[in-house]
């Protein structure tokens, strides 16, 4: 009895029903149509129950998802159903959703569910913050064409998945990277300068050598053609360096800067490695957190990867010094070092300038700092009060700020990249590229 609901129209029904009953108190006839009615109607809910109840188990579902969503991106479900009935059905498909999704009454329609056949159901969902996920029962709420009883059948299909960074990001730029495809996502073709080896010495002219390396000083001074020798291009470390300080708790479009810096990591890991350089990974915050040696074997993403997936926000302040002694200490080679923080005044990062200018000094440092488009589309609306005037003149603060920040770390000989969130990846990735290209790393 617990999966029997009335329709709708069962109950509308009925009360039409009991309204003829009291209009026959005046009207007769009214009276005994009420009574032939309420007949057909019970008469109705009996056929309904025998036939929605004739097989204990008249349908299967299954739930099809993948172990691992990607945070920030759409992710698809599909729900397939199968149906044991002989007759049509109607049906009302609820899926218990992971509690931070914040799906609440969203449920699927099928119309005309064919007996003795399959459909299935696809829907997106979208996480914005990492974790494990857990999706609950599935609920069939059947109905034939009558609709005047509702049978509810549940199926037990518990699980969790896992919501790592942005690994659908990954894939798209890694994919691109490997075809030289990379400009369809707004990453700028750069044309590399000079060779793409290093020098490694001067030697004489050999059968076969390439005449524009031939070296024209020292062939005037040996009186012999010399050549310069050029060995492959090493391969460079690059690290990205993730702030967790409470800074990185800003939200923006459902995701935190965090996850922002954490989604861009992986992605910049990923096109680094697919350029023959390695990649490695640290995080701080009031003290450091995850350290990763750079490598460019194949099985770095997956160690960057994992331990992307357990950073979180710590709502305390930075240690920059403590970064600077870390950095020193385990990164002795000299790297292209990418800082993904968030500096909200000029007075925050002159208090920190002393341990990037000291970073810089052995290392390739770019600094990210984060511009909010909403912000700056503030300053520029037009004003219409007290309030308006005293909203645009904060948001016009804030986007000088940012300029001002810019142009201090310039200054002090250390490269920023001033951009929005959604545009994070792409522009890392381009700077990254820019040095490359010059041959700065």
């Amino acid at each position: 009895m617990n999966n029997i609901y009335l329709h709708k129209r069962a109950l509308f029904t009925l009360l039409g029903i009991v309204g003829l009953f009291v209009l026959g108190f005046a009207f007769p006839l009214l009276a005994v149509l009420g009574k032939i009615f309420f007949a057909v109607v019970v008469l109705a809910i009996i056929i309904e129950v025998t036939l929605l109840f004739s097989l204990k188990n008249p349908f299967s579902a299954q739930r099809v998802v993948e172990n691992k969503l990607s945070n920030g991106d759409f992710n698809p479900v599909i729900i397939q159903i199968s149906s044991k009935l002989s007759f049509e059905t109607n049906l009302q498909v609820i899926d218990e959703f992971p509690l931070q999704l914040q799906l609440r009454n969203k449920q699927f329609s099928i119309e005309g569910f064919k007996p003795n056949s399959t459909e299935e159901l696809v829907y997106e969902v979208r996480p914005t913050t990492r974790g494990v996920y857990g999706f609950g029962k599935i609920h069939l709420m059947v109905t034939t064409k009558l609709s005047f009883i509702t049978r509810k059948v549940s199926f037990d299909l518990e699980q969790e998945v896992k919501v790592y960074p942005s690994f659908i990001q990954y894939r798209k730029f890694a994919f691109l990277a490997i075809s030289n495809r990379l400009e369809e996502v707004g990453v700028k073709k750069i044309r590399k300068l000079g060779l793409s080896n290093e020098f490694e010495q001067i030697r004489e002219y050999v059968l076969g050598d390439d005449y524009r390396i031939i070296n024209w000083k020292a062939t005037a001074r040996h009186q012999n053609l010399m050549v310069n020798q050029y060995q492959e291009e090493k391969a460079q470390d690059i690290y990205c360096i993730v702030d967790k300080g409470r800074l990185m708790h800003a939200p923006f479009d459902g995701l935190s800067i965090l996850d922002y810096s954490i989604n861009a990591s992986l992605v910049m890991s990923g096109v680094a490695i697919g350029k023959d350089d390695k990649a490695g990974l640290l995080t701080f915050s009031d003290k450091i957190g995850t350290f990763i040696k750079a490598q460019g074997k194949k099985t770095q993403m997956s160690l960057i990867a994992d331990a992307l997936y357990n950073q979180e926000v710590r709502l305390k302040e930075s240690d920059f010094s403590r970064l600077y002694k870390n950095v020193r200490t385990w990164i002795k080679k000299r790297s292209f070092l990418i800082l993904f923080t968030n500096f909200d005044s000029l007075v925050t990062l002159r208090r920190q300038m002393k341990y990037l200018k000291a970073i810089g000094r052995s290392h390739l440092l770019c600094v990210v700092i984060f511009d909010n488009s909403e912000i700056n589309s503030l300053s520029e609306k037009k004003t219409f009060g007290l309030n308006d005037v005293y909203r645009q003149t904060m948001a016009e603060k804030f986007h000088h700020d940012k300029r001002l920040i810019t142009k201090e770390l310039i200054s002090n000989g250390i490269y920023p990249i001033l951009t929005e969130p959604n545009n994070l990846t792409v522009n890392t990735i381009n700077e990254y590229l820019r040095f490359k290209s010059q041959g700065m790393l």
